[in-house]
């Protein structure tokens, strides 16, 4: 059953929402970019609803300054406060949990990356984001895509028989093809000790609960976080997708994916 909720954080009214269950491992979700905890086409709604139809309870909330909740909309960088009060309002709201598993997907889930040591259990990372600034802020993406997405799709030109003939008969622009080209010489600089990248990779260095990253291929966030950061020993779940917030059929994957952190012994 769904219920209507709110919590306190830092003076400020949160609003939440809590699909109840009777399994004792939760799901907190943390919303990315600036999304109101229904998510992207009611993705993250539907999510909570194969979860908790699993047995598991789903909360999840609008952090400051977003849809319903009041205060200040600092961005993901100050969310630290509001995913603390979020786990202890699931907590209250359900006193059977004793296991609360966060996902994100985006900057949420870079948020939770560099907020711990949080009251968590386990963590789920759907394509981090690794630009500086907010998912709903992209001034600083790069024009291009980053070089792992160009060489793979150059590579599977040339080896697709269709695209060579189209450039022995003059149908592809040599201009736009050297442009592409010409990417794949560039290095990736390495990344400032106070960059988004830098900050990250000591967060993956330094875990204090499980974790699991979830990647779309297709994704160029996800590619990005492949590029410029280092998951270490963190455990990498692929679905061949271009779909950032994981919508229509991917949605199954997403759900089965976070089913497994979930069901796991503790």
């Amino acid at each position: 059953m769904r219920h209507q909720l709110t919590f306190r954080c830092e003076g400020a009214t949160l609003a939440a929402t809590l699909d109840d269950a009777p399994g004792t491992t939760g799901l907190l979700i943390v919303s990315g970019g600036n999304e109101i905890r229904s998510g992207a086409h009611r993705g993250m709604a539907l999510l909570a609803q194969r979860i908790a139809e699993a047995g598991h309870p789903v909360f999840r909330f609008d952090r400051r300054g977003i849809g319903d909740s009041e205060g200040e909309n600092g961005g993901y960088e100050t969310s630290a406060p509001d995913i603390a009060a979020a786990a202890a309002a699931f907590r209250r709201a359900a006193p059977r949990l004793t296991r609360i598993v966060a996902f994100g997907n985006c900057d949420a889930a870079s948020a939770l990356l560099l907020h711990q040591p949080l009251a968590l259990d386990g963590l789920i990372l759907a394509n981090p984001w690794t630009y500086e600034g907010g998912a709903d802020d992209q001034a600083d993406e790069p024009a291009l895509p980053p070089v792992a997405a160009i060489r793979a799709r150059y590579l599977s030109r040339l080896t697709d028989p269709k695209s060579l003939l189209r450039l022995l008969k003059g149908d592809i622009d040599l201009k736009k093809l050297a442009r592409g080209l010409s990417a794949l010489g560039r290095r990736t600089a390495p990344a400032a000790p106070d960059s988004l990248p830098a900050r990250l990779n000591a967060a993956l260095a330094s875990l204090r609960c499980p974790a699991t990253i979830l990647l779309a291929t297709g994704d160029r966030t996800a590619q990005a976080f492949l590029e410029n950061c280092d998951p270490g020993a963190v455990p990498i779940e692929r679905l061949a997708s271009a779909s950032h917030s994981f919508a229509g059929n991917d949605g199954e994957w997403l759900a089965e994916q976070v089913l497994q952190p979930l069901t796991r012994p503790s």
